[in-house]
């Protein structure tokens, strides 16, 4: 535990941002004084590590969800809630029903789960999620999923009391839980879309570029093939409109998010006004594991001292050439789950002016603590994620708050109906409802 507390401290570009440090360290003394053995389960360890990284309220440091924990659990008959829910507005909703009880409709407001208001259970649960703000961990709860933490912070249950509000009417149902197995098969995947696709919708053009990132050799010419083949069809069909996706997006290199909005771009671009670094030992041990270590940046974190905040200078970014540039209107779609480089690429298309941003603002913020490195921590081998880089915006604002749309609507329930494109597309081209 104490190395895991120095550690941030040398390894986070600015650990009490938003804590300050008598704060932190309260709780870093109240979860040590909590401890009664020696021994602990890789679980039980992984939640008091988590419940130390969190309180820097930092998006980007962070401990994940304890997967192989969870595998194992799994592979022994592990069974989970059957219900996932999205968080809207304060309330909870069903978003998807496993549980086989047809009267639970999709969009149901949960109450209560044994006895215990929701609001009190997600309160338990959010120590071990890393956001700013509310409003981001409420969409990192979505994307982990209420089954996953549930079982992480309260263990297994063979059944559920749940209360529920719909229509103004409150039910109670007793459900039972179901095997992770068939949690996993049924659900079909996770929130967050990594799948590029590329399709017309009458004579406007949508793009889906998935994550900026890829394999470390190939992916980002693979992408960069993607980016030329899709406006190679653009221009083959004259579309007027094109809709790039920045929903569900992890985000990732802006090697990637850069080449695409240079086809969209009518003057050079940066997607930061300003991006500073601060170098750390462990940070400097991993770079000098690379087998090339003379690029800038690795040379400009190398070469300044350890702890030495300093300013990173980015490059413009130039538009395509102008014959492969698209010129018609063009609309980005983002929601609360448009996160890290993704966030950075729709503030950067508002603040140039390149596109309209359409739908909810996103969970991740666009000037934040990134540039997220990891490191293990000994005996566990639990993998810590901090940020050691600031980067703000292009317009320089440093407001703690998502990226606004310049046209709101809200992704309901982040289900299969999509409201905010099909909401764009009957306010652009009626012919294509």
């Amino acid at each position: 535990m104490g190395y895991l507390r120095s550690s941030l401290e040398e390894t986070h570009f600015n650990l009490y941002a938003y804590t300050s440090k008598p704060e932190f360290e309260k709780n870093y003394k109240r979860i040590i004084n909590s401890l009664t053995t020696d021994s602990l389960t890789l679980l039980q360890a992984t939640n008091l590590f988590q419940k130390v990284v969190t309180k820097a309220q930092t998006g980007h440091c962070e401990i994940d969800f304890p997967a192989y924990s969870y595998i194992l659990y799994a592979q022994n008959g592990g069974t989970v809630f059957p219900l996932e829910i999205a968080l809207e507005n304060g309330k909870a909703y069903v978003r998807k029903n496993f549980s086989g009880n047809k009267a639970i409709q999709i969009g149901t407001q949960v109450t209560s789960m044994n006895g215990q208001k929701v609001d009190k259970i997600l309160a338990q649960l959010y120590p071990h999620i890393s956001a700013e703000r509310l409003y981001f961990k409420n969409a990192k709860l979505e994307f982990w999923s209420l089954p996953r933490l549930y079982w992480q912070v309260f263990g297994e249950q063979d059944s559920f009391e749940v209360a529920f509000l719909h229509g103004g009417k409150t039910t109670a149902h007793t459900l039972s839980a179901i095997s992770i197995m068939d949690y996993e098969n049924n659900r079909q995947g996770e929130i967050l879309r990594s799948a590029r696709s590329f399709k017309f919708l009458g004579n406007t053009a949508y793009l889906h570029p998935g994550a900026f990132s890829g394999d470390p050799a190939t992916g980002e010419a693979s992408f960069k093939h993607f980016v030329d083949s899709a406006f190679a069809a653009i221009r083959h069909q004259k579309a007027d409109v094109l809709v790039i996706d920045l929903r569900n997006n992890a985000g990732g290199h802006n090697a990637y998010s850069d080449y695409l909005i240079s086809h969209i771009a009518t003057k050079p671009f940066k997607w930061n006004s300003s991006f500073q670094l601060k170098p750390s030992t462990l940070l400097k041990d991993q770079i000098r594991l690379q087998k090339d270590t003379s690029d800038n940046y690795s040379q400009a974190i190398l070469t300044h001292a350890t702890g030495q905040v300093f300013d990173y200078a980015t490059e413009s970014y130039l538009p395509a050439i102008d014959d492969k540039r698209f010129k018609g209107k063009v609309y980005v779609l983002i929601n609360r789950q448009t996160y890290s480089m993704a966030a950075v690429t729709a503030a950067l298309v508002q603040d140039y002016q390149f596109a309209i941003l359409v739908g909810e603002e996103t969970g991740d913020l666009p000037t934040l603590y990134a540039s997220q490195f990891s490191f293990n921590l000994p005996a566990t081998s639990v993998q810590v994620k901090v940020p050691k880089g600031y980067m703000v915006r292009p317009n320089k604002s440093q407001a703690l708050k998502g990226v606004q749309p310049d046209i709101v609507i809200k992704d309901h329930l982040l289900d299969e109906e999509d409201e905010i494109l099909n909401g764009l597309l009957s306010r652009i081209t009626p012919s294509n409802k």
